[in-house]
Formats: structure tokens, C-alpha cells, sequence
């Protein structure tokens, strides 16, 4: 896709991208397939994904006491625990307000590792990673915004996500619904937005504005970007997903370069 060159002409020494059909079929990838990049918060799409595959196996329930007094393991996941952003602090009543917050995948992971007997890091690694040979991500750390990975991997993730065969598709398709609708917030990086609507660990676009995804995005897109200079997203009335990858963190440069992008991307399937 000549649409994918574009990120030669982003203010980055190293970037990679790739678009991704549902059926796993790439249309296209530029730039290093196997470099190995630090993923910040498109960490959590993977950590969210683990923790449903808890779900799955019966570890956790959903709806089950996690974090914060009131709180529950959907609300940790959708960002409405009432957890404050960078700290282990209550700021607001679950389900009032969406709050983003690395502290409650923090809470999350830890959840999730004492019903499995299971460090976190080792059950993500088992549940997801393994499953779909992303030999080459890891989490070091928190499962907020500690991982690593490459493009190769990725688009195996991103391929998962649009036709699941770790999860049974209706969970996936409750991933990227939104939960506890109307919750005004604050998405890092664009400002306040209302409403600021989320599922379970994916960022729904919406009629959200500004955005990091393309002005032709549909409002159905999910995903997430990272403040490494990371992004993922699936845009299921296109049929595609995309990944973005690159060695320079989040700013002023991202939020100009990524939407003619990812119109760009959407123009030529088009």
C-alpha cells in the first residue's frame, strides 16, 4: 500500500506500519517488521485481552470485586474504577466519571495474577502471546505500559482481535462496545471529551473530536495509541485494522501526522 509510506516523512528515525484484513491477510506493511518497540499504552489492548481470557477460563467474573470499594474488574477495564491516573489513589465513585488510569491496570494485572496463582506478565504471555506466536513481545513490568513488541506481532494481534479464535467472538464484540455510556473524560492527549466512551480496554472513536484516528474513520473504529508514539486501531466497517509503530514519543507531531494517515490508509481501500 503506497498510502503506508507516509511515515517516511514522519519526524522519527525508526517507524514501522502494516494494514491487516480480518481474515489475516497483510495489505501491506513499510518499514522494520522485527524491530522491537516500546509499546506504552497499546500495552493495554493485550493486558485487556488476557484479562478476558481469565474471564473465559473462569479465573474472574467480570462483574466481580476488583480495586477500589465498588469497584469490579468491567469497571478497572473501562476505565471508570474511580482510580486516579499515574496513582493508586480513589478520586471519583466507580462508575461516575471516566477516569483513564494506569493505576487500575496495574490493579488489574494484580487481580488477575492472585485468582490464577499466576504473575501476570507469564499469564499474558500464556494466554496470548504463545497462542499467536508473538515470539518477540514482552512485558516488562506494568501491564498499563510496559510492553514490547514488534509490527510482525502486532498485525497477529490485530488479526486476532477482528476474527478471534483465542475468545469467543461475542466477548470480543463486548470488548469494543461501549461501557457505562454517557461518562465524560479526558482522553490523554486530545482533551476533554463528552462523551468519552470506551469498552473493555479499547478506546472507541465515536463522534469523539479531536481524535488520533482519520476523519473518515467510523464511529465503530476501537483501539488505542500509546505515548511511545504507538497506535492500533480496527475499523470494523472497513474491514481493516492498522498498526503504527515508532521511536518517538506522543506530541504536537502525532496528533498532525496520524489522521491524514489513516485517511489516507482508509482512501486506498476505497
Amino acid at each position: 500500500m503506497e498510502s503506508l509510506r507516509i511515515i517516511d516523512t514522519w519526524p522519527v528515525t525508526t517507524a514501522a506500519a502494516a494494514v491487516v484484513r480480518a481474515d489475516g491477510t497483510v495489505l501491506g506493511t513499510h518499514g522494520p517488521a522485527d524491530h522491537r518497540f516500546p509499546l506504552a499504552s497499546v500495552t493495554k489492548p493485550l493486558a485487556a485481552y488476557a484479562a478476558l481470557v481469565a474471564y473465559e477460563e473462569g479465573a474472574v467474573e467480570l462483574d466481580e470485586p476488583a480495586g477500589p470499594e465498588g469497584s469490579t474488574v468491567r469497571h478497572l477495564l473501562a476505565h471508570t474504577s474511580g482510580l486516579a491516573f499515574d496513582e493508586h489513589r480513589v478520586t471519583a465513585p466507580p462508575g461516575n466519571r471516566r477516569l483513564y488510569s494506569n493505576a487500575g491496570f496495574e490493579v488489574l494485572g494484580d487481580h488477575i495474577a492472585k485468582a490464577s496463582g499466576i504473575p501476570f506478565a507469564e499469564y499474558l504471555r500464556q494466554a496470548v502471546l504463545e497462542p499467536l506466536a508473538m515470539t518477540c513481545t514482552t512485558l516488562d513490568g506494568s501491564p498499563a505500559r510496559d510492553g514490547v513488541s514488534t509490527l510482525a506481532d502486532l498485525v497477529r494481534f490485530a488479526a486476532e482481535v477482528q476474527a478471534p479464535r483465542l475468545l469467543d467472538p461475542r466477548t470480543v464484540l463486548e470488548a469494543q462496545s461501549v461501557v457505562h455510556p454517557g461518562l465524560k473524560g479526558v482522553l490523554p492527549g486530545y482533551g476533554h471529551q463528552s462523551p468519552n466512551d470506551w469498552g473493555l480496554g479499547f478506546e472507541i472513536r465515536d463522534s469523539k473530536s479531536p481524535h488520533w484516528t482519520g476523519n473518515t474513520s467510523s464511529p465503530a473504529t476501537f483501539g488505542h495509541f500509546g505515548q511511545s508514539g504507538t497506535f492500533l486501531w480496527i475499523d470494523p466497517v472497513a474491514g481493516v485494522a492498522c498498526v503504527a509503530l515508532t521511536d518517538r514519543a506522543f506530541g504536537p507531531w502525532a496528533a498532525e501526522a496520524w489522521t491524514p494517515f489513516t485517511d489516507a490508509v482508509l482512501a486506498e481501500l476505497t
